[in-house]
């Protein structure tokens, strides 16, 4: 692991509010969640994605972030939880990707619901393929229980080969992945990529119900050396929050 970490918490407050359930995670909600001195009320409809332990992990990281002057991208903004965030945390603009145009319209009302004032542009896109920038920090949640792809790391892997095409030099790449993920390979991905690499921070926590309901992901995370722990018959996963800046 890098030798920098900004923070390191085995604690999910902020994941209190995100209820567990099994499935495809698309069930209605209003969430109440903070991340630090940000208190935010979400509406989430049917459809649209609800917020993960590695979303809120992320989140809390972001919180601590300075964002000033930054034009950011975030690929997959479902709720709009984390655009909320770095757009108090100084953002001059946003530009939020999704897969559909009504997962968008949602981020766009629950940032107005916040009072979100600074410039957002919004585009459906697919994850990397997205048009305009080069913008100064890109942020996302990758994919990757339910990435629907047979090799899950897809959209870790293009999202690290990619960042060039969507930053700056000298701009930043923040992301969260599990360990079942391989941090080890994110690592060394990265650092081929001339990135400098530091954690923002790492927290754990219970595996969620849907993997029971993936045989062949309960199979493929227990070939990842330090992919999870067990303790007391419960299996963990880390959750890491990297923040690497581009050459």
């Amino acid at each position: 692991m890098p030798s920098e970490a900004r923070s390191s918490s085995s604690a999910r407050p902020a994941e209190e509010a995100l209820e567990e359930r099994s499935g495809d995670n698309l069930y209605p909600a209003q969430l109440d969640v903070q991340f630090g001195d940000h208190a935010m009320h979400l509406d989430v409809p049917a459809g649209v994605w609800n917020p993960t332990p590695h979303g809120a992990h992320l989140g809390e990281m972001l919180a601590g972030c300075d964002f000033s002057g930054e034009h950011v991208l975030e690929l997959g903004t479902g709720c709009g939880l984390h655009a909320i965030v770095i757009a108090q945390q100084g953002a001059r603009a946003l530009t939020l990707t999704e897969i559909d145009q009504a997962i968008l319209d949602n981020a766009r009302h629950n940032l107005g619901k916040h009072e979100i004032a600074v410039p957002i542009h919004t585009q459906v896109a697919d994850w990397t393929h997205v048009n305009g920038g080069p913008f100064d920090a890109l942020v996302t949640n990758p994919p990757f229980c339910k990435s629907g792809k047979r090799y899950r790391r897809h959209f870790i892997d293009t999202l690290i080969l990619d960042a060039h095409k969507l930053v700056r030099p000298g701009g930043r790449l923040l992301f969260v992945q599990s360990s079942m993920a391989d941090i080890s390979r994110s690592l060394n991905l990265m650092r081929d990529c001339g990135m400098t690499v530091s954690v923002l921070g790492e927290t754990s926590g219970p595996f969620r119900a849907y993997y029971d309901e993936d045989p062949a992901f309960l199979a493929e995370a227990a070939r990842i050396p330090n992919g999870y722990s067990v303790r007391d018959g419960t299996r963990y996963e880390r959750l890491i929050a990297f923040e690497a800046q581009l050459p």
